[in-house]
C-alpha cells in the first residue's frame, strides 16, 4: 500500500483544516488506518484510528470532540477533520495503513505502511 498525505498548511487557531490520504491498492478495506503527527523535537504520537470498514473509531483524549477520523473505501481515501485548532496541534501529520483491519491501536509499530506527511501550523 502506498499512502499520500495532503492537506496541511498554515492556519490560525480556532480554525480547521481536513487532511487527506490517498492510498493505492484494491485491498484498502483490509486496512485499519490511523493518524499520527509528530511536532518538533518530539515523538511520533498516535492521533486517530478508523477500522477498515470505517465502523469504529477512536480518537485520542487530546483531541477528542474536536478532530474526527473518516474513510472512504470507495476512494481509496481516509481523512481527519480538524476543527478548534490549537497552537500545540502544530506538528507533521502521517497517515498510516496498520496491520489489521479492526483496529491497530496507537503504536507506530502496528501500522506498516506510512504516507510521507504533510505540516500543520496552528499560529496563535
Amino acid at each position: 500500500v502506498q499512502l499520500q498525505a495532503s492537506g496541511g498548511g498554515l492556519v490560525q487557531a480556532g480554525g480547521s483544516l481536513k487532511l487527506s490520504c490517498a492510498a493505492s491498492g484494491r485491498t484498502f478495506s483490509s486496512y485499519a488506518m490511523g493518524w499520527f503527527r509528530q511536532a518538533p523535537g518530539k515523538e511520533r504520537e498516535f492521533v486517530a484510528a478508523i477500522s477498515g470498514s470505517g465502523g469504529y473509531r477512536y480518537h485520542v483524549d487530546s483531541v477528542k470532540g474536536r478532530f474526527a477520523i473518516s474513510r472512504d473505501n470507495a476512494k481509496n481515501a481516509v481523512y481527519l477533520q480538524m476543527n478548534s485548532l490549537k497552537p500545540e496541534d502544530t506538528a507533521v501529520y502521517y497517515c498510516a495503513a496498520g496491520q489489521t483491519t479492526l483496529y491497530s491501536g496507537s503504536s507506530p509499530a502496528h501500522y506498516n505502511y506510512w504516507g510521507q506527511g504533510t505540516l500543520v501550523t496552528v499560529s496563535s
